[in-house]
């Protein structure tokens, strides 16, 4: 699996000279041409004023240097001002953080600045990583409930089981904490320990468990087979990518690994890969992602103000795109698939190697950079627009699906469940020329798989139970 990015920031200068001048002799000397007439200046206003500049040459013109520190002088006597006369006495970095925040939120709606807690909170959810037991956990009837442990973790080898209930964390009761503040209290630094009681259906007494945190992988890819007569059984491989995380292209891979394995080498009739609600992340991980289904071609070209920003990244053959190299895809995106995962669905549905299902994706075509502040924290900055491998611009447009389904709404949800997405936001980058979407997408999910049209409609496409002359997608 390589990464080939190709700089585009070359400029060819192509230089023409008369053919005469190529011959090494001597040539007469040319007749004299008579010089042309110098245009003529233009009329002076009335009054012998000069005219204003038109509002396209200010913005074409450079500012001079001194207007502008001029403004950062502006700026300073402001927060003097501030510091010295506000009703209460204000906290000076408080003040700094928020008009650094305010000056990059004025760009863009996915520009801004990451206060130091925000930048680890940032990294850890990137990495997919972080400090804790292993144990997925979900609030009932407010008690928090062990959805299952993770394999390999504290949690697992220690014997907690799924449907355990966590009464107490280092003999503090859980009762009345929120979901968020009980998994904040399981996670810390490495190395760590807690104890955790549990009562367990079956035991009179409540156990208690002395765990010692360590370093937790997220989960970002779940897979199940589907289409059989009972749920989680048939010959269709449905895998679930919740995030652009760093564990997202291991987790695709393991996920296809394990699906072969189970099925003793032989190849499903069908993959499904589900983006829905995919709110994208890591660049890199969706060009590997993209790269495990495809053997060669673009993946995803990107264009910055800068020539660093400007590059093209490629698929390249492997033993994982030749496994499934037969295999039919079917790709499920909607309202909330937003970035790397239009980057995936763009790249394969270009290379037709997949048959895009859903509603039309997020259109978030932009690509942002954390730069480190040091102790600080970090500025996120839109650095370059990304376009799909057919040169598609999907900034505020999204990805349409080659089949459009829709879900059935429940009652309760109807018109709070779309989003009009990227076009929607104050603020977003345009491009000039380019249409725009006007109307809302669905982000609406169901829990349950067998009331979920979107995903029974693509089993039964790969099972041949609905036949459309988008799938199976054939590269031509």
């Amino acid at each position: 699996m390589r990464l080939t990015p190709l700089r585009v920031a070359a400029i060819v200068l192509a230089l023409s000279l008369p053919a005469g001048l190529l011959i090494a002799q001597e040539e007469p000397a040319p007749a004299p041409v008579e010089e042309p007439a110098p245009p003529a200046e233009p009329a002076p206003a009335p009054g012998g004023e000069e005219p204003e500049p038109t509002a396209e040459e200010n913005a074409a013109a450079p500012r001079d240097p001194l207007e502008i520190y001029a403004d950062l002088n502006l700026f300073g006597e402001i927060f003097d001002r501030i510091r010295a006369e506000y009703v209460d006495p204000p906290d000076e970095q408080e003040l700094i953080r928020a008009a650094i925040q305010g000056m990059l939120t004025s760009l863009d709606p996915h520009s801004g600045y990451l206060p130091p807690a925000d930048y680890d909170d940032m990294r850890e959810d990137t990495s997919g990583e972080f400090g804790g037991l292993g144990i997925e956990v979900t609030m009932e009837e407010g008690v928090i409930k062990v959805v299952s442990p993770i394999d390999d973790t504290p949690a697992a080898r220690a014997g907690i089981m799924a449907n355990d209930f966590i009464i107490e964390l280092d003999g503090v009761q859980v009762q009345g904490l929120t979901l968020d503040e009980a998994v904040a209290k399981m996670r810390g630094p490495i190395g760590t320990s807690i104890k955790v009681t549990v009562f367990r259906e079956g035991v009179e007494q409540p156990l208690d468990f002395e765990l010692t945190r360590a370093v937790i992988a997220m989960r970002a890819v779940r897979w199940t087979m589907e289409g059989g007569e009972e749920e989680g059984k048939g010959d269709v491989a449905v895998l679930r990518l919740s995030r652009f995380s760093e564990q997202a292209f291991v987790g695709i891979e393991k996920a296809l690994q394990d699906i072969f394995e189970a099925r003793d080498g032989v190849a499903p009739k069908g993959i499904i890969l589900d983006l829905r609600n995919n709110p994208g992340g890591l660049v890199d991980q969706s060009v590997y992602v993209a790269d495990a289904f495809l053997k060669q071609g673009a993946v995803v070209l990107t264009r910055g103000r800068v020539p660093e920003e400007s590059a093209r990244y490629d698929a390249q053959p492997d033993a994982l795109d030749a496994m499934i190299a037969d295999v039919p895809l079917v790709v499920l995106i909607n309202g909330g698939s937003a970035s790397a995962s239009e980057i995936v669905a763009g790249a394969l549905q270009d290379h037709k190697r997949a048959t895009v299902v859903g509603t039309r994706s997020f259109g978030k075509g932009s690509v942002q950079s954390i730069i480190s502040l040091g102790p600080d924290g970090a500025m996120r900055l839109t650095t370059a627009r990304y376009y799909t491998p057919n040169n598609r611009s999907i900034q505020a447009l999204g990805i349409s699906p080659d089949i459009e389904i829709k879900q059935v709404v429940p009652e309760e949800f109807q018109g709070r469940d779309e989003i009009i997405g990227e076009a929607g936001l104050a603020g977003h980058i345009t491009i000039e020329g380019q249409e725009e979407t006007s109307v809302g997408s669905s982000v609406y999910v169901p829990a349950e798989k067998a009331e979920d049209t979107q995903l029974q409609y693509a089993i039964r496409l790969v099972n041949g139970a609905e036949i459309n002359p988008a799938f199976p997608a054939k590269a031509e």
